[in-house]
Formats: C-alpha cells, sequence, structure tokens
C-alpha cells in the first residue's frame, strides 16, 4: 500500500484527475458492447494511450481501465474468471505509464458497480459483493495500484460492500456516486446522505463526491450539497463534459474545453478537491482544465445561479438538497441543452 494520494491531498489545494475512459476507447475502436477491460490484454498500446493522454494533459490522476472488470459484469462476456486477472494487466499499464512520466502521477484502479441490484430489491447479497469487490481490489493492488477507486455507484449498500473490500484489500480508496435522478442516486440517495454514509463507515475512503450523473451544473449542484454538511474527508468532482446528445449514430457531449474550463474552476470554489472528468472529457479538455486551476484566482463559493449562467441550466427543478442545506436557486437562467 502506498500513500502517494493521501500525501498529494496534504499538499495541494487542488488535484486534476482524468477524464473520459469510454468516450476514449470508442474513439480508438472499441466496438458497442465491447468490453473495454479485453482490451488490457488485446490492445495494451490503447490502453497506454488512453493513459498517457490525461497524463500529458497535465492530469496528476487518472483511473485504470478496470471498471467493468468484476465476476458479475465479465460474466456476460463468459470471462468471470479473469476479474482478478484482468484487474491486475489494467493497473499495470498504469504503473508503466505513471512510473515513465517524470513526476508524481496517482494510479486509481476503477471499480464500477456490479451491475446486480442488491437485496432485499435484487438478487445480490452484501457478502457476495464484497466477495467480488475484494476480487477486483486485489488484482488491482497486485498490479501496482496506488488506490482504490470506487465509482458510479448508486446504492449505499454496494458502496458498503466496496468500502469493506478495501479494507479486506489493505488498500487507501476513494469513492464516488452518481447523482443522475433529480440530484439523487438511481437508489434515492441525496447528496446529504451520501455525507452521512461515509462518516459512519470504519474504513473511510481517503475522498468521497460525485461523477458521471447528467451534466457538469448538476454536479456542481450536489458538490454544494455535499459542502453543505461540512465533510470531513476532501470533495471530489468528476462531471461529464456538457449534455449528452445522439448525433450521428453515437454519443456525442456538447462540453467544449473552455466550457470544462470554467467547470473546473467552479468546481474548486465550490470546495471539491479532486477534480476532473468523466464521460465526453478528451485530453483537450483536460489541458485547459489545468490551464485555468493554474492561472485562475480562487473565488468566493458560487452560487446556483452563477453555476447555471456559466455553465447552462440543471436538468430538474429538484436537487435533491432540499433537507441538506442547499437551496434550490428561483430560476435558472437556461433550459437543459438537447
Amino acid at each position: 500500500m502506498t500513500n502517494a494520494l493521501a500525501d498529494m491531498l496534504a499538499s495541494r489545494d487542488w488535484i486534476l484527475a482524468d477524464g473520459a475512459t469510454g468516450t476514449n476507447l470508442f474513439n480508438m475502436g472499441l466496438g458497442s458492447g465491447d468490453a473495454p477491460e479485453f482490451w488490457n490484454e488485446a490492445e495494451p498500446d490503447k490502453i497506454r494511450a488512453l493513459y498517457r493522454g490525461a497524463v500529458e494533459a497535465g492530469s496528476d490522476l487518472f483511473l485504470t481501465n478496470s471498471f467493468g472488470s468484476n465476476a458479475s459484469r465479465l460474466k456476460l462476456h463468459g470471462a468471470e474468471a479473469r476479474a482478478h486477472d484482468l484487474s491486475r494487466i489494467a493497473a499495470e499499464l498504469g504503473r508503466e505509464v505513471a512510473d515513465a512520466s517524470g513526476r508524481t502521477v496517482i494510479v486509481a484502479g476503477s471499480m464500477g458497480p456490479t451491475g446486480e441490484i442488491m437485496e432485499p430489491m435484487g438478487s445480490l447479497t452484501y457478502a457476495r459483493a464484497v466477495e467480488m469487490f475484494h476480487e477486483q481490489a486485489e488484482g488491482l493492488k497486485a498490479g501496482g495500484a496506488d488506490v482504490l477507486w470506487v465509482e458510479t455507484i448508486s446504492a449505499a449498500e454496494e458502496f458498503r460492500a466496496a468500502a469493506e473490500a478495501a479494507a479486506l484489500a489493505d488498500m487507501p480508496w476513494c469513492g464516488t456516486m452518481s447523482f443522475d435522478t433529480a440530484g439523487r442516486t438511481m437508489m434515492g440517495l441525496t447528496s446529504a446522505a451520501m455525507v452521512d454514509l461515509v462518516g459512519k463507515l470504519g474504513h473511510k475512503p481517503l475522498a468521497f463526491g460525485a461523477n458521471c450523473g447528467v451534466g457538469a451544473a448538476d454536479l456542481l449542484r450536489t458538490v454544494l450539497g455535499f459542502m453543505a454538511q461540512g465533510p470531513e474527508q476532501p470533495v471530489i468532482a468528476k462531471g461529464n463534459a456538457g449534455i449528452p446528445k445522439y448525433v450521428d449514430g453515437h454519443i456525442h457531449y456538447d462540453g467544449t474545453p473552455d466550457l470544462m474550463a470554467d467547470y473546473a474552476v467552479l468546481a474548486r470554489d465550490c470546495g471539491a478537491t479532486i477534480i476532473g472528468g468523466c464521460c465526453g472529457t478528451m485530453p483537450e479538455h483536460l489541458r485547459k482544465m489545468r490551464e485555468a486551476l493554474e492561472t485562475r484566482a480562487p473565488g468566493p463559493r458560487p452560487t446556483l445561479d452563477q453555476i447555471a449562467a456559466a455553465l447552462g441550466g440543471f436538468s430538474s427543478p429538484a436537487d435533491g438538497t432540499e433537507t441538506g442545506g442547499a437551496a434550490r436557486p428561483e430560476r435558472t437562467r437556461r433550459r437543459r441543452r438537447g
């Protein structure tokens, strides 16, 4: 286990994370429905290029290509027995790129949701979720990941299971949930509920926050919801590059590099420490984000109206923070695009 991210958090006001994995891999030729994790073995040069693209754009931290390398998701491709190996290879390739960068770059072992619904609504037991996350965590640890990065989680119990798995693997970790349903996760958690959840964990994350969701404005509204609770841990903001649109047979995100630069500065001013992008965020976005964070002076915490004016209106009038201390704006200046 390394302390690289803890050391960086202790010495930096902000840390630039990476951007999209799937969007970049689709641009490299990954087919729809294919498991990206197979490319760790079949197309290692493309995975190195994915990682290197973020590092060369200025990212201090990048996620490994292991989002779906758990037994449940890999079972869809007849590869459930390969969860450990594919996770290990993802981290090994990342370690190689980070160590060759000439500076401190954090390799964060991505762990996405199992894809199953947990009891009592579904059939996935807590014990089985812990087992699957632990297998993945051990693979990422063996490959040299500095930290585990649990992301895009919707259910509290699945988040707890990932935390327990990180403890079993004796690994530091970070965790983000996706607030994509009127400011709540798919399973109904608000930003305030997540802060409460993190505070009660035995093995607490180094940082926590939100990723993906709808657009950058919505994600920052969630960040404000976190900050209203006075969290002890640093907060992560990893928003999509604008709003997804279906163009010429594929999904396109309309956020420009300049918009994402504005988002990065607003995220910092909202209180986020680890700032990156999610779907649609390419190296050109990251370069502009880095430049903005380095050259624009910190400002006061923005209001929801200021966020909407800069990044576009929110996707819903409800923000999931009505009982969490963050007020809704009386209006949004622009409606959600597309």
